[in-house]
């Protein structure tokens, strides 16, 4: 009885050291955290209800360029894990046994062609331009994280889905092939 009860406060011992430890590593930034101001109409940002109702509708996760992989993958019998939130940045597509995440990024908010697409949005811009730079450093930060721990990190275009979807798949499966 005297080991099952060490042995206990030993676990609980180790799984608090281990969430420290992932909790002050998800913390850091190896750069200075972009500054996202507030969207309100107090800070000067303005926005029509059909833009808001818009806005609303956009997802963050089972977005169509996301599903469509996913089923190609699951058709060709490659099964995986979906949105696992114990990673960093949690990722779309996780395959455990081979250590590969991969996510399906918008172009918009992920800030595909930036330094082009930057110069063309043209309300709100005092809010638009830091809100993407951040999600731009964060995926950065993310993926250290996840090189950190071991992990393969793939990153996806949602239009490179939807105009070269063959290569999409072969990415993913010519990674998971390699690392059986």
């Amino acid at each position: 009885m005297v080991t099952k009860i060490r042995f206990y406060f030993y676990f609980k011992i180790c799984y608090f050291a281990f969430i420290y430890q992932q909790l002050t590593t998800l913390k850091k930034y190896s750069e200075n955290q972009i500054i996202v101001p507030r969207f309100n109409e107090a800070n000067g940002f303005y926005t029509t209800k059909k833009r808001s109702e818009l806005m609303g509708r956009i997802r963050s996760t089972n977005t169509k360029p996301e599903l469509v992989l996913r089923k190609t993958l699951w058709n060709l019998g490659f099964r995986y894990r979906k949105n696992v939130k114990k990673l960093p940045g949690t990722p779309d597509i996780v395959y455990v046994k081979q250590r590969l995440a991969v996510f399906v990024d918008g172009g918009f908010w992920h800030g595909y062609n930036w330094e082009i697409k930057k110069e063309q949005i043209k309300t709100n811009r005092d809010f638009w331009i830091p809100k993407i730079e951040r999600n731009m450093q964060r995926d950065r930060e993310n993926n250290r994280l996840l090189y950190d721990q071991g992990w393969y990190v793939i990153r996806i275009w949602e239009h490179e889905i939807k105009n070269d979807l063959e290569g999409c798949v072969n990415l993913v499966i010519n990674y998971l092939t390699e690392n059986l």
